[in-house]
């Protein structure tokens, strides 16, 4: 995106200005009304008593914008109304076709401006696309958010610059379609990606695929015409903080019709260009670590094919040998992404990790579970990594709920003649699914993220916007840089 975020001293005469206002005001503070003539001042103060939470003043050449935070039960969900705030400040700058806007944070609430600047960000996305007409093809008009004097640092604005960038980044990718984004393709932007942000990338091909004997993966790619590909992105810095790397796993699967057990199109296979998302957001996080050289060693792993049900195409009642050695029957060919990352988790253990968190579209049970609202999440990590996940989930509003993974959902995954099945029973599908990669994690801590809801909308909701939101990257992230206050 061509957006920028960033921090300057003072604002320029006639720019167009938001001030960020205290819970309850009424008086406009002396920093907010230096330029405003009495007339001016008056109309904002009456609409203020009004309990008006959003107020625009028209200059002509230039705008005023006044915000009034919200009472909250919780500061987090303050932060969440300042993220939504941002949204529908930008309906009106987009308006008024605004380039620049310089954000004042006169409130008790430190973060107040960064969390308005982050909701304006993610609401002036747009995704590229692919239109030939020059009308529909306009760029955004708002080039730059400036945050002024204490609002915050400017340390603190590049830094969540980066980190959107990186969700911008995983957008991008869950909105490309398979044509434009193969199997190659996807681990090629990935690496890319690594050579502006600082991580390196090594990408495994189809033989030495083979040759790691990835079972699952290679199963799944039988019925494609194009290879598949495995990429292991690293960041390592001088001086990182933990001995024992943590490793994200990200469902790579750039399309899926289901394979031979083929999914019906409406509602379903036409948005089959989204089961990526769980890769693209271990990109995106990657790439934020990287750029804000954030002390950590990361390793990102991402397999990727598409599934199809060509003629070479793996079939119901095919055995599987995995990386691990273990072996699957395959029950359904659309419960594809739990081979992959069965392999790709498996191939974790080598780095003897401190943490293993996987993301994926995993499972349509998670959906109708939780909706898009949030995400599923369950595992094998300690009790308080849980609990800090989660409250890194309700800090960026990527909220999570936690399932058992009681042994008893170990029944659901039997085979008769194979040491698991790849489906479970009809009830609790995305625990069992969960089940199903525990057996390829044993020993290592580790936590998997349902991400089907909340990965790719179908219709517009508030800066989360339409298409792919790039779920993953601002909760890993937050939750990977409060590990640095844990050490």
């Amino acid at each position: 995106m061509a957006l920028t975020l960033a921090h300057a001293a003072t604002a320029p005469a006639q720019s167009t200005q938001v001030f960020v206002l205290p819970l309850g005001t009424t008086t406009l503070p002396e920093a907010a009304v230096a330029d405003l003539p009495t007339e001016a001042r008056r109309y904002v103060e009456a609409a203020l008593a009004d309990d008006q939470k959003l107020i625009s003043l028209n200059h002509f050449s230039h705008q005023h914008y006044f915000l009034v935070l919200e009472k909250k039960r919780t500061a987090d969900l303050q932060l969440e109304a300042l993220r939504k705030a941002g949204h529908q400040l930008h309906g009106l700058l987009k308006k008024e076709k605004t380039t620049a806007v310089f954000v004042h944070n006169l409130s008790d609430n430190a973060e107040a401006a960064l969390a308005l600047a982050e909701g304006l960000f993610l609401s002036a996305y747009q995704f590229e696309g692919y239109k030939t007409d020059e009308k529909s093809r306009q760029a955004p008009a708002l080039t730059s958010i400036t945050l002024v004097g204490e609002a915050a640092t400017e340390a603190r604005a590049t830094e969540l610059q980066h980190v959107l960038e990186g969700v911008a980044f995983a957008r991008d990718l869950v909105n490309a379609p398979l044509n434009k984004l193969n199997a190659q393709q996807f681990a090629d932007r990935l690496a890319e990606a690594g050579d502006r942000a600082g991580y390196v990338t090594d990408i495994l091909d189809l033989a030495r695929i083979e040759s790691l004997r990835m079972g699952g993966l290679l199963a799944v790619n039988l019925g494609s015409p194009e290879p598949p590909t495995f990429s292991i992105l690293e960041w390592k810095p001088e001086g990182a903080q933990n001995e024992h790397p943590y490793v994200l796993v990200g469902k790579g699967v750039v399309y899926d019709t289901g394979g031979l057990s083929l999914k019906p199109t409406p509602n379903s296979m036409d948005m089959m260009k989204c089961d990526m998302a769980g890769g693209a957001a271990v990109g995106g996080v990657l790439y934020a670590l990287a750029k804000n050289h954030v002390p950590l060693h990361v390793i990102g792993l991402v397999p990727a094919t598409d599934n199809r049900p060509g003629g070479l195409a793996y079939v119901p009642g095919d055995v599987l040998t995995m990386h691990s050695g273990l072996t699957v029957e395959v029950k359904n060919t659309d419960a594809e992404g739990r081979l992959l990352l069965a392999d790709a988790l498996s191939f974790a253990k080598k780095y003897h990790p401190a943490l293993v968190i996987d993301l994926a579209t995993l499972t349509g049970a998670a959906v109708r579970a939780i909706g898009t609202e949030g995400a599923a999440v369950m595992g094998t990590a300690e009790a308080d990594t849980t609990a800090q996940l989660l409250a890194a989930a309700h800090r960026v509003h990527e909220r999570l709920v936690e399932f058992p993974l009681w042994d008893d959902y170990a029944d659901h995954m039997k085979s008769d003649i194979a040491d698991l099945s790849n489906l479970g029973k009809g009830d609790a599908g995305h625990i069992s699914a969960a089940k199903f990669l525990e057996r390829f994690i044993e020993g290592t801590p580790w936590l998997h993220l349902d991400i089907a809801g909340p990965a790719y909308l179908t219709a517009p909701d508030s800066y989360r916007g339409k298409g792919g939101t790039g779920t993953g990257v601002r909760l890993l992230y937050e939750f990977l840089t409060q590990q640095l206050n844990q050490k």
